[in-house]
Protein backbone atom coordinates (compact mmCIF):
# COMPACT_ATOMS: atom_id res chain seq x y z
CA UNK A 1 0.00 0.00 0.00
CA UNK A 2 1.23 3.29 -0.91
CA UNK A 3 1.39 6.20 1.40
CA UNK A 4 -1.24 7.83 -0.22
CA UNK A 5 -3.56 5.25 0.74
CA UNK A 6 -2.16 4.64 4.16
CA UNK A 7 -2.58 7.96 5.15
CA UNK A 8 -6.72 7.86 4.08
CA UNK A 9 -6.84 4.53 6.09
CA UNK A 10 -5.04 6.37 8.69
CA UNK A 11 -7.67 9.48 8.35
CA UNK A 12 -10.87 7.04 8.15
CA UNK A 13 -9.64 4.97 11.47
CA UNK A 14 -9.19 8.43 13.27
CA UNK A 15 -12.79 9.97 11.81
CA UNK A 16 -14.47 6.86 13.07
CA UNK A 17 -12.60 7.11 16.56
CA UNK A 18 -13.65 11.04 16.99
CA UNK A 19 -17.46 10.14 15.63
CA UNK A 20 -17.78 7.34 18.61
CA UNK A 21 -16.58 9.60 20.88
CA UNK A 22 -18.71 12.34 19.80
CA UNK A 23 -21.87 9.78 19.49
CA UNK A 24 -21.29 8.75 23.23
CA UNK A 25 -20.80 12.24 24.40
CA UNK A 26 -23.77 13.51 23.82
CA UNK A 27 -25.39 10.72 25.11
CA UNK A 28 -24.42 11.34 28.01
CA UNK A 29 -25.06 14.55 28.41
CA UNK A 30 -28.52 14.63 27.28
CA UNK A 31 -30.20 12.62 30.34
CA UNK A 32 -31.68 13.47 33.25
CA UNK A 33 -32.30 10.66 35.96
CA UNK A 34 -35.56 10.37 35.07
CA UNK A 35 -35.09 9.90 31.34
CA UNK A 36 -32.60 6.95 31.99
CA UNK A 37 -34.87 5.23 34.25
CA UNK A 38 -37.57 5.18 31.41
CA UNK A 39 -34.80 3.79 29.56
CA UNK A 40 -34.27 1.39 31.58
CA UNK A 41 -37.71 0.06 31.74
CA UNK A 42 -38.29 -0.21 27.80
CA UNK A 43 -35.00 -1.77 27.87
CA UNK A 44 -36.95 -4.55 30.18
CA UNK A 45 -39.73 -4.65 27.87
CA UNK A 46 -37.50 -5.34 24.93
CA UNK A 47 -36.61 -9.07 26.54
CA UNK A 48 -39.90 -10.49 26.84
CA UNK A 49 -40.75 -13.27 24.23
CA UNK A 50 -43.62 -15.13 23.00
CA UNK A 51 -44.62 -18.15 24.90
CA UNK A 52 -47.01 -19.61 22.80
CA UNK A 53 -51.06 -19.45 22.01
CA UNK A 54 -50.50 -15.52 22.37
CA UNK A 55 -48.62 -16.35 25.82
CA UNK A 56 -45.85 -13.95 26.44
CA UNK A 57 -43.17 -14.14 29.29
CA UNK A 58 -40.00 -12.43 30.55
CA UNK A 59 -37.54 -15.59 30.75
CA UNK A 60 -35.06 -13.42 33.39
CA UNK A 61 -35.94 -13.21 37.74
CA UNK A 62 -32.06 -10.86 38.28
CA UNK A 63 -31.93 -7.34 36.44
CA UNK A 64 -28.61 -5.47 37.32
CA UNK A 65 -28.61 -2.00 36.22
CA UNK A 66 -25.40 0.03 36.27
CA UNK A 67 -25.50 3.60 36.04
CA UNK A 68 -22.94 6.26 35.13
CA UNK A 69 -22.71 8.55 38.19
CA UNK A 70 -19.06 9.29 39.59
CA UNK A 71 -20.29 12.35 41.99
CA UNK A 72 -21.95 12.06 44.90
CA UNK A 73 -24.81 14.48 43.97
CA UNK A 74 -25.61 12.72 40.50
CA UNK A 75 -25.80 9.26 43.05
CA UNK A 76 -28.23 11.32 44.87
CA UNK A 77 -30.11 12.02 42.48
CA UNK A 78 -30.61 8.78 40.63
CA UNK A 79 -31.07 7.30 44.70
CA UNK A 80 -34.53 9.79 44.65
CA UNK A 81 -35.90 8.39 41.46
CA UNK A 82 -35.16 5.13 41.64
CA UNK A 83 -36.69 4.82 44.87
CA UNK A 84 -39.58 7.17 44.54
CA UNK A 85 -43.18 6.43 44.37
CA UNK A 86 -43.52 4.72 42.08
CA UNK A 87 -39.99 2.80 42.74
CA UNK A 88 -37.83 1.61 39.20
CA UNK A 89 -38.84 -2.11 40.65
CA UNK A 90 -42.27 -1.37 40.66
CA UNK A 91 -42.33 0.88 37.35
CA UNK A 92 -40.51 -2.47 35.78
CA UNK A 93 -43.40 -5.20 37.08
CA UNK A 94 -45.82 -2.49 35.86
CA UNK A 95 -44.76 -2.70 32.49
CA UNK A 96 -44.07 -6.41 32.25
CA UNK A 97 -47.50 -7.12 33.91
CA UNK A 98 -48.80 -4.52 30.96
CA UNK A 99 -47.26 -6.72 28.22
CA UNK A 100 -49.01 -9.72 29.47
CA UNK A 101 -45.94 -11.32 31.93
CA UNK A 102 -46.23 -12.79 35.63
CA UNK A 103 -43.87 -11.48 37.84
CA UNK A 104 -43.00 -13.12 41.21
CA UNK A 105 -39.81 -13.14 42.52
CA UNK A 106 -38.19 -10.39 40.50
CA UNK A 107 -34.84 -8.62 42.14
CA UNK A 108 -33.20 -5.42 40.56
CA UNK A 109 -30.53 -4.16 41.52
CA UNK A 110 -28.63 -0.76 40.73
CA UNK A 111 -24.80 0.00 40.80
CA UNK A 112 -23.11 2.98 40.29
CA UNK A 113 -19.62 3.17 38.39
CA UNK A 114 -17.17 5.92 36.92
CA UNK A 115 -17.57 5.17 33.57
CA UNK A 116 -19.31 3.03 30.66
CA UNK A 117 -17.55 0.54 29.27
CA UNK A 118 -16.98 0.50 25.68
CA UNK A 119 -19.12 -2.46 24.62
CA UNK A 120 -22.53 -0.60 26.26
CA UNK A 121 -25.26 0.40 23.83
CA UNK A 122 -25.70 3.58 25.92
CA UNK A 123 -23.24 6.17 27.33
CA UNK A 124 -25.18 6.56 30.39
CA UNK A 125 -26.44 3.02 31.79
CA UNK A 126 -26.48 -0.65 31.04
CA UNK A 127 -28.90 -3.55 31.99
CA UNK A 128 -27.98 -7.09 32.36
CA UNK A 129 -30.47 -9.58 33.11
CA UNK A 130 -29.88 -13.40 34.44
CA UNK A 131 -31.92 -16.21 35.98
CA UNK A 132 -31.43 -17.90 39.52
CA UNK A 133 -32.88 -21.47 39.81
CA UNK A 134 -35.62 -22.28 42.29
CA UNK A 135 -32.89 -24.47 43.88
CA UNK A 136 -30.28 -21.88 44.20
CA UNK A 137 -33.17 -18.78 45.52
CA UNK A 138 -34.30 -21.70 47.85
CA UNK A 139 -30.97 -21.71 49.81
CA UNK A 140 -30.87 -18.21 50.26
CA UNK A 141 -31.79 -16.96 53.33
CA UNK A 142 -34.67 -13.83 52.76
CA UNK A 143 -34.80 -10.86 54.79
CA UNK A 144 -37.72 -10.56 57.00
CA UNK A 145 -39.72 -7.71 55.80
CA UNK A 146 -40.73 -4.76 57.29
CA UNK A 147 -44.18 -4.41 59.14
CA UNK A 148 -46.44 -1.72 58.57
CA UNK A 149 -46.09 2.03 60.26
CA UNK A 150 -48.31 4.86 60.27
CA UNK A 151 -47.09 8.16 60.17
CA UNK A 152 -49.05 10.73 61.68
CA UNK A 153 -48.66 14.26 61.46
CA UNK A 154 -48.88 16.29 65.11
CA UNK A 155 -47.67 19.63 64.53
CA UNK A 156 -46.97 21.38 61.57
CA UNK A 157 -49.15 20.90 57.88
CA UNK A 158 -48.27 18.12 55.35
CA UNK A 159 -50.18 17.46 52.01
CA UNK A 160 -51.23 13.82 53.69
CA UNK A 161 -51.40 14.49 57.54
CA UNK A 162 -51.60 10.40 57.97
CA UNK A 163 -49.69 8.04 56.13
CA UNK A 164 -49.01 4.00 56.00
CA UNK A 165 -46.22 2.68 54.57
CA UNK A 166 -44.19 -1.04 54.48
CA UNK A 167 -40.94 0.88 52.70
CA UNK A 168 -37.70 0.31 53.65
CA UNK A 169 -36.47 4.08 53.45
CA UNK A 170 -38.94 6.90 53.66
CA UNK A 171 -37.59 10.07 53.27
CA UNK A 172 -39.17 13.46 55.35
CA UNK A 173 -38.74 16.87 54.63
CA UNK A 174 -40.73 19.89 53.52
CA UNK A 175 -42.02 20.14 49.60
CA UNK A 176 -42.98 16.97 47.85
CA UNK A 177 -40.05 17.34 45.56
CA UNK A 178 -36.50 18.63 45.91
CA UNK A 179 -34.89 20.09 43.12
CA UNK A 180 -31.39 21.72 42.85
CA UNK A 181 -30.55 25.58 41.19
CA UNK A 182 -30.82 23.92 37.70
CA UNK A 183 -34.50 22.42 38.52
CA UNK A 184 -33.00 18.74 38.03
CA UNK A 185 -34.61 16.25 41.05
CA UNK A 186 -32.71 15.28 43.96
CA UNK A 187 -35.23 13.74 46.28
CA UNK A 188 -39.07 12.86 46.54
CA UNK A 189 -40.25 13.56 50.17
CA UNK A 190 -42.80 10.74 51.11
CA UNK A 191 -43.37 12.65 53.98
CA UNK A 192 -43.89 16.03 52.48
CA UNK A 193 -44.81 19.49 54.87
CA UNK A 194 -46.36 22.53 52.70
CA UNK A 195 -43.99 24.74 51.81
CA UNK A 196 -46.00 27.38 53.71
CA UNK A 197 -44.95 30.75 55.83
CA UNK A 198 -46.16 28.95 58.82
CA UNK A 199 -43.54 28.76 61.73
CA UNK A 200 -43.60 24.82 61.98
CA UNK A 201 -43.45 24.20 58.40
CA UNK A 202 -41.13 26.49 57.95
CA UNK A 203 -38.60 24.66 60.57
CA UNK A 204 -38.48 21.63 58.28
CA UNK A 205 -35.60 21.69 55.82
CA UNK A 206 -36.03 20.38 52.36
CA UNK A 207 -34.17 17.59 52.98
CA UNK A 208 -34.80 16.79 56.77
CA UNK A 209 -34.39 12.87 57.98
CA UNK A 210 -35.32 9.73 57.29
CA UNK A 211 -36.28 6.33 58.54
CA UNK A 212 -34.66 2.83 57.56
CA UNK A 213 -35.65 -0.14 58.32
CA UNK A 214 -33.13 -2.50 59.23
CA UNK A 215 -34.21 -6.18 58.44
CA UNK A 216 -31.06 -7.67 60.37
CA UNK A 217 -32.40 -6.53 63.76
CA UNK A 218 -35.84 -5.97 62.73
CA UNK A 219 -35.99 -2.55 63.34
CA UNK A 220 -36.88 1.06 62.55
CA UNK A 221 -34.35 4.01 62.92
CA UNK A 222 -34.50 7.92 62.36
CA UNK A 223 -31.43 9.75 60.45
CA UNK A 224 -30.81 13.40 60.25
CA UNK A 225 -29.85 14.36 57.00
CA UNK A 226 -27.68 17.58 57.88
CA UNK A 227 -30.79 19.17 58.75
CA UNK A 228 -30.83 23.32 59.70
CA UNK A 229 -33.13 22.98 63.00
CA UNK A 230 -32.30 19.45 63.80
CA UNK A 231 -33.79 16.18 64.24
CA UNK A 232 -35.13 14.82 67.59
CA UNK A 233 -37.28 11.53 69.17
CA UNK A 234 -39.88 12.20 71.42
CA UNK A 235 -40.21 9.80 73.89
CA UNK A 236 -41.73 9.71 77.82
CA UNK A 237 -41.61 13.42 77.69
CA UNK A 238 -37.95 13.48 77.12
CA UNK A 239 -35.83 14.72 73.29
CA UNK A 240 -33.29 12.55 72.64
CA UNK A 241 -31.20 14.07 70.04
CA UNK A 242 -30.55 12.73 66.49
CA UNK A 243 -26.96 13.91 65.82
CA UNK A 244 -26.20 14.08 62.25
CA UNK A 245 -24.18 10.93 60.32
CA UNK A 246 -24.78 9.02 63.46
CA UNK A 247 -26.17 5.51 63.47
CA UNK A 248 -29.75 6.82 63.95
CA UNK A 249 -31.91 6.57 66.82
CA UNK A 250 -33.93 3.91 67.24
CA UNK A 251 -37.74 4.33 66.90
CA UNK A 252 -40.49 2.70 68.83
CA UNK A 253 -44.15 2.81 68.64
CA UNK A 254 -45.54 6.09 69.78
CA UNK A 255 -42.11 7.74 69.63
CA UNK A 256 -42.58 11.24 67.92
CA UNK A 257 -40.25 12.28 65.45
CA UNK A 258 -39.05 16.22 65.93
CA UNK A 259 -38.46 18.29 62.81
CA UNK A 260 -37.53 21.13 64.20
CA UNK A 261 -40.99 22.59 65.60
CA UNK A 262 -42.74 19.96 63.57
CA UNK A 263 -43.45 16.65 64.66
CA UNK A 264 -44.57 13.21 63.60
CA UNK A 265 -45.94 10.20 65.69
CA UNK A 266 -44.37 7.10 64.91
CA UNK A 267 -46.45 4.14 65.09
CA UNK A 268 -45.52 0.49 64.37
CA UNK A 269 -48.23 -2.00 63.52
CA UNK A 270 -47.98 -5.49 65.47
CA UNK A 271 -49.66 -7.66 62.98
CA UNK A 272 -46.78 -8.46 60.14
CA UNK A 273 -47.26 -7.61 56.69
CA UNK A 274 -48.81 -9.72 53.57
CA UNK A 275 -46.60 -10.79 50.84
CA UNK A 276 -48.26 -7.67 49.16
CA UNK A 277 -45.51 -5.48 50.73
CA UNK A 278 -42.74 -3.71 48.76
CA UNK A 279 -39.71 -6.41 47.94
CA UNK A 280 -37.46 -4.14 45.58
CA UNK A 281 -34.06 -4.29 46.04
CA UNK A 282 -31.80 -1.77 45.56
CA UNK A 283 -27.97 -1.82 45.98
Amino acid sequence: MDILGKARKLESRIARTVDRAAERLLMSGGREPLEVMHAIVDAVEEEVQPAGRGARLFPFNRIKVSVVAAARDARARFDAVFDGEPSLRERIVERLESAGCEVSDLVVKVAYVAHAKPDWPAADCHVEFDRVTAVAIAVQQPLPKPCRITLTIVAGAAEQPERSFTSTRIDLGRCAEVRDRSHRLIRTNHVAFADSDAPPNQSVSRCHAHIEYAADVRQYRVYDDQSKQGTGVLRNGKTIVVPPGSRGVRLQSGDEIVLGEARVRFTEDTVSISDEADATTVA
